[in-house]
């Protein structure tokens, strides 16, 4: 008889004995019902509100604790209790036949169990969008963990005949395993020695799987582990054979094969331990690898590039597991670098030459925190910073940069990598423009750049522009000569010839003769730009002061520049301090504001002065109020002037103070500059059954009597856009997974030939619009929104871009030009009425989405630091700017799945179901049961017959 067969014959034997006994229904009636319990009540599914299934694997490393320990302890000790061992020792049959038998009896009963969980990760993925990578990575960790603790299981159990005792034994070990790489373990030790306790860890390992990372390291070690504890399973049977104080050659063979195998696998972990490329990142987005665009700036590099870890061995316990995940991404780096990235990672604390460096030269310091060791609670400065540095250019990013941190009821605080590559990636980004352009503007343009001068001739122009033609055309040349032939020249008169120059650039650009005086008719041209074969940008002159000059030649020239941190201006509402402590009076935007400066120059801009910042390559326009005649000509102008306007606009604003949520009208002053470009902004604002969470004040009605409570509630004004609702087909929307608008507007468009339209957000179809300024929720009874619908539904338009020619808001209205231009333009009706091709209008229908108020609300709803309204802004950004490098990382990061809106009776239907199907599980392996033992006892009395 085979020895593979033999195994399979003691495997079906073990497992039909389980089948028989109440171990087997206990067994799978205890690892589902404890399963769900914790997915559903001690992790809090729903209130944790992120769409994956890691709340099931975290406990499984210690649920499988007891539960391989309660499985095995009767494998062994039952054959020795019984007497049956002796028939086992003297069978003609290798050991490890018998042993592998009951192994893969144990195993086998451990999928099946697994099996009773499937429904979870199913439920999840039929209502929000579940990245299967991690799930599968899960159920793999689960088996391996699972086979180790089984392996150790059996090998305790064939030293005693008692199976309390084996039970006792066997939970004691594995437990020891799981607690060496916990941070209740490494927490009182310092970084060198909790790496060590990591690696042999079993739970350390197998929160490093189910992260979606299938890394050789973890798979070989539990599979090492594994083979050990059968080895010596097998080793501990065969000594059973030997007489007792005899010592044979065979024996000394046996101990030393023993001691060679687990020799060779200890030290196989060791050398794989150094071996960090042979991994598989099965994630959706791949977050745990570096984007091709990350490796595109790796391939750019032409001198070595540093990137260092400062990392304290002493730190605080939730942020020293991040560690080696941090350093195994370093590596990735250096990997894809070819030789061109150095890694280092230091312990600052172990050389102060470096630590004096860090803090002297980088700007670095250590953060304090408060940790707890083996006798008392302490404080320790600690390091957790990354330095990016290329030539004389350097980058820090500190731990606030680096992690995200989510609370969830119920739990303690989740603390894992935010985004890092996506940091790392700008960081080096911006230190590697930085070195290649060093104060070298040409250095970063590609293709020529044209200066065109579309000006008059000498005779025609006033007196003042002839002396600012001489002094800019003698700049222009210096300019031209340190450009190593990037930077043309060329001066045309609009009228020379039959004047077909001058009607081109009135009917491409809006570039209308000016006048000397509003009373004169001498008629002259000066329009100043800058093309290339992708885009044209026209200079702003204004007061056409020489002085200026040069700063806006700059200016435009960055914007055909790749190695130049672009300029954002951004025109914010003007804050009342003493107001905003109390939630009172304009929206705020600090988060905003921090976000933006982190890859762009900001300008804040004060459009009452009618000019916008010659700098500027965008501008951003949020929350704007009462804007006059002359901002509304600031955004008109740098509109027709080919440039890219965003706007986040609505007729309201919600205020939330003293427990009161009210609805106040904003006048923008834009609604009129709007509809001239064919965006109609409607008065009303959208609700959408298909909503977020929002921590609100409500009024709880009882019994005829009204309270005042602050309730959780799903508050339809926050909507809540998913893949339907976000244009997958632009790049500003397609990687983002999900976003809330809050307190939004429809829109209504009309288009035009010449421009182009493109949604960007839509509602659901189940959305309804309301003119009520009552946006206080109510509440029944039972805690239910009484929000009802008796509009007709239907999906809304909430944001949009266009693109194209667009014509001035004041072309054709003298008296509301002049009193729009700045009083020293007046003299020079310099009004330019339409845009080139290039222009873009982005408009998002909201005042408040991007606001400090509605963020705050959803970290008390989420748990968890919320950006998407900030992400998409800055991809906005980006996409307007064609910073387009970063914009497939920009959203990867570990809490942007989230769960839909669901009622509580849906989610009680979801966790019922899946108790169901778990009964509906157990039931259907009850009955391949009886149906077997009934085809056996039919076997059985036709053998009885013959």
């Amino acid at each position: 008889m085979s020895s593979k067969r033999v195994a399979l014959m003691v495997a079906r034997k073990e497992v039909w004995l389980f089948f028989a006994s109440p171990v087997a229904w206990l067994f799978l009636a205890a690892f589902a019902g404890t399963t769900l319990f914790v997915f559903f009540w001690v992790e809090s599914f729903f209130a944790r509100n992120i769409a994956d299934v890691r709340p099931m694997f975290e406990w499984m490393p210690l649920l499988l604790v007891f539960l391989s320990s309660a499985l095995t302890m009767r494998m062994w000790s039952e054959e020795r209790r019984s007497g049956t061992l002796e028939h086992v020792l003297t069978q003609p049959v290798s050991l490890w036949q018998f042993v592998f038998g009951k192994y893969l009896a144990c195993l086998s009963l451990l999928v099946l169990a697994l099996i009773a969980t499937l429904p979870l990760p199913i439920s999840v993925a039929l209502i929000a969008d579940l990245d299967w990578g991690p799930v599968l990575a899960g159920y793999l960790a689960t088996l391996l963990l699972g086979s180790a603790y089984i392996s150790i299981g059996l090998c305790v159990s064939a030293r005693t005949s008692n199976p309390i005792v084996s039970l006792i034994s066997s939970v004691f070990l594995c437990g020891l395993l799981y607690l060496a790489g916990s941070s209740l373990m490494t927490g009182f030790f310092d970084n060198q020695v909790a790496d060590w306790l990591r690696t042999i860890g079993t739970g350390s390992r197998f929160e490093s799987i189910t992260r979606g990372v299938l890394d050789v390291r973890n798979l070989f070690y539990y599979v090492s582990l594994t083979i050990a504890f059968l080895s010596i399973n097998v080793y501990l049977l065969e000594k059973e054979r030997w007489a007792t104080g005899n010592k044979t050659p065979r024996h000394r063979i046996w101990r030393t094969t023993m001691l060679l195998v687990i020799a060779n696998l200890l030290v196989a972990n060791l050398w794989m331990d150094r071996v960090t490329v042979l991994r598989a990142d099965i994630t959706a987005g791949k977050l745990y690898s570096l984007s091709p665009a990350s490796r595109d700036f790796m391939s750019q590099l032409k001198e070595p590039l540093l990137i260092r870890g400062y990392f304290s061995s002493k730190t605080h316990p939730l942020l020293a597991p991040l560690v080696p995940q941090l350093r195994d991404l370093l590596r990735e780096y250096e990997v894809a670098g070819n030789g061109r990235v150095r890694v280092e990672i230091i312990d600052p604390a172990d050389n102060p030459e470096i630590e004096q460096e860090a803090n002297e030269r980088y700007n670095i310091f250590a953060t304090p925190f408060q940790i707890a060791d083996r006798y008392q609670s302490a404080l320790v400065n600690s390091y957790f910073n990354v330095l990016v540095e290329y030539g004389e250019e350097f980058e820090t990013l500190g731990f606030s940069d680096l992690i995200e941190v989510r609370t969830t009821p119920n739990a303690e605080p989740e603390v894992l990598l935010g985004n890092p590559e996506f940091d790392l990636t700008r960081a080096i980004k911006d230190v590697l423009y930085s070195y290649q352009v060093s104060g070298d503007l040409f250095a970063g343009i590609d293709d020529p750049i044209d200066f065109v001068a579309y000006v008059s001739a000498d005779s025609e122009l006033p007196e003042l522009l002839l002396d600012y033609r001489q002094s800019i055309e003698s700049h222009l040349q210096d300019v031209a000569r340190n450009a190593s032939g990037k930077f043309r020249i060329r001066f045309v008169e609009p009228e020379a010839g039959d004047g077909e120059v001058a009607r081109q650039i009135v009917e491409e650009w809006g570039f209308k003769p000016m006048l000397a005086t509003l009373e004169g008719d001498r008629e002259f041209y000066f329009y100043l730009t800058l093309s290339d074969t992708r885009q044209v940008v026209q200079l702003p002159t204004d007061s056409f002061d020489p002085a200026d000059f040069p700063t806006m030649l700059e200016a435009g020239l960055k914007r055909f520049a790749s190695g130049f941190t672009k300029t954002v201006s951004l025109a914010l509402p003007p804050v009342n301090e003493n107001m905003a402590r109390h939630n009172l009076g304009a929206p705020t935007f600090t988060n905003l504001e921090r976000m933006v400066t982190r890859d762009y120059s900001i300008r804040l801009e004060d459009l009452s002065d009618g000019r916008i910042d010659p700098e500027a390559d965008i501008l951003a326009v949020i929350a704007p109020q009462k804007l006059g005649s002359r901002a509304i000509f600031a955004i008109d102008q740098y509109l027709m002037r080919g440039g890219t306007v965003v706007l986040a606009t609505s007729p309201f604003t919600a205020e939330l103070s003293s427990g009161e949520l009210r609805l106040q009208s904003w006048d923008s002053g834009l609604q009129d500059w709007l509809q001239h470009q064919g965006i109609t902004i409607e008065e009303t604002l959208v609700l959408d059954k298909l909503n977020a969470a929002f921590p609100s004040p409500v009024i709880r009605r009882v019994g005829g009597y009204e309270f005042r409570d602050v309730q959780l509630i799903d508050y339809p004004y926050f909507i809540d856009l998913r893949e339907d609702g976000l244009n997958q087909d632009h790049p500003i929307t397609q990687n983002i997974p999900q976003l809330t608008m809050a307190w939004v507007s429809p829109m209504t468009l009309q288009r035009a030939a010449g421009k182009r339209i493109t949604n960007l957000l839509r509602s659901s179809p189940k959305a309804w619009r309301s003119a009520s300024n009552d946006v206080m929720p109510s509440v029944d009874a039972n805690g239910d929104s009484l929000f009802t619908s008796s509009e007709p539904t239907q999906s809304e338009e909430l944001a949009v871009v266009a693109q194209g020619k667009f014509t001035s808001f004041f072309a054709g209205k003298p008296a509301l030009l002049e009193d729009a231009q700045p009083r020293e333009t007046r003299g020079v009706n310099k009004l330019l009425e339409h845009s080139p091709g290039s222009a873009r209008l982005i408009v998002f229908a909201s005042n408040d989405f991007m606001d400090d108020q509605m963020l705050n609300a959803i970290v008390t709803a989420s748990g968890t630091q919320y950006l998407g309204p900030l992400e998409l802004l800055m991809n906005t950004l980006d996409w307007a700017l064609q910073d387009k490098a970063l914009l497939e990382i920009r959203s990867r990061a570990h809490f942007n799945r989230t769960l839909p809106p669901m009622d509580k009776q849906s989610q009680a239907v979801i966790e019922y179901v899946n108790y169901a199907m778990a009964l509906l599980w157990l039931g259907l392996l009850a009955a391949a049961y009886w149906l077997r033992k009934l085809a056996r006892r039919r076997h059985y009395r036709k053998s009885l017959a013959l």
